[in-house]
């Protein structure tokens, strides 16, 4: 989920980039620009920093363990290559 503050600051910025006469509804504008936002934000299936670090971590960690296991199945066939030479 998007963070509110940040929703409410974008909607702050763009309504204060619209020209001095119409500030005057800026209330306005600011509650439209971030209900349209939101409503954005929510179409783009967005995650959270959080939960991207999270998947970014169990994803080195089975990297990591892929690499190993990878290693071991070459070591293990340069082992049975070898014994396959020494038993003829």
């Amino acid at each position: 989920m998007i963070d509110p503050k940040m929703l409410d600051d974008m909607a702050k910025k763009l309504a204060n980039s619209v020209p001095a006469g119409v500030r005057e509804l800026q209330q306005d504008l600011e509650k439209n620009f971030h209900a349209t936002l939101q409503s954005t934000f929510n179409k783009l299936d967005l995650v959270t920093r959080e939960e991207f670090e999270v998947q970014s971590a169990l994803l080195a960690r089975t990297r990591a363990k892929l690499d190993a296991l990878q290693n071991q199945v070459e070591h293990l066939e340069q082992q049975l290559k070898e014994d396959q030479s020494n038993s003829l």
